[in-house]
């Protein structure tokens, strides 16, 4: 009887020292499998981070790029543009013939609107201008230019704006664009006297209102070709453009991410 016992017990330690064996192959096998995922998520992490610097670099050497490009056309195409108009302004003093003074005031007057062109060039391409700040000066600063020498006053306003958000070239391009086409509108069709800038940043979104007190849009052009064209940029920019108009003014708004 003891020896079936001792039998038994000898038995039921086989089998634990078995199941504890098996228990030690496979928490062994389980550390490493778990070694090599994580061997294998270093290496895709290291590979993933090459990929970025690399990206980074590429941005990098494209900024640079944009630089070089700019300081290029501002010291050859800006002392071109001002030795013309320089020029220009010499010939006027000395043409006596009325015609020839009117073509010179033609040509003064292109001089002047390549000069602007370049200007925007210039500030599209400046990589350092990528902030909703950068853009917000630069939309009041032209607004004022632009109306300078019309009948129609500026007003603006920032409400919460985090002046260092950046924003991409395109978008800030875009935007510009629309408030250009905007203005352009206001000055043509509106027969306005105040127009009003408004700037609102809310967490990630972003909207800029033109508002006047014009005689607002009539249904002939509220899709002219114009207003398709700001609607198409911001859907391309994953935005929206609105435009309230109701007989006693306009609003449009552009709103976007950032």
């Amino acid at each position: 009887m003891d020896r079936i016992k001792l039998t038994y017990i000898i038995a039921v330690i086989v089998i634990m020292l078995f199941i504890a064996f098996i228990i030690f192959v496979v928490l062994m096998y389980n550390k490493k499998q778990l070694l090599y995922l994580k061997e294998q998520q270093l290496k895709e992490a290291e590979h993933q981070n090459q990929l970025l610097q690399k990206e980074l670099e590429k941005q990098k050497s494209i900024e640079q790029e944009r630089e070089r490009i700019s300081h290029d056309m501002h010291d050859d195409l800006g002392a071109g543009i001002s030795a013309l108009k320089l020029q220009a302004e010499f010939l006027k003093q000395k043409a006596e013939d009325g015609d020839l003074q009117n073509d010179i005031d033609e040509l003064l007057k292109t001089s002047e609107e390549m000069n602007l062109s370049m200007r925007e060039m210039l500030w599209s391409l400046n990589s350092g201008n990528d902030t909703l700040g950068s853009f917000i000066d630069y939309a009041i600063q032209y607004t004022g230019n632009f109306l300078k020498k019309t009948k129609i006053k500026l007003s603006s306003e920032s409400e919460d704006i985090i002046s260092e958000t950046p924003i991409s070239t395109e978008l800030r391009r875009n935007m510009f664009l629309c408030l250009k086409e905007a203005l352009n509108n206001a000055y043509k069709h509106s027969q306005s006297n105040q127009l009003k800038l408004s700037f609102v940043q809310k967490d990630k979104e972003f909207i800029m209102k033109i508002s006047d007190n014009g005689v607002g849009i009539s249904h002939e052009n509220a899709e002219g070709n114009g207003l398709r064209n700001m609607k198409r940029r911001m859907q391309e920019q994953n935005g929206e453009c609105q435009i309230l108009s109701e007989g006693s003014g306009t609003q449009m708004l552009f709103r976007t991410t950032v």
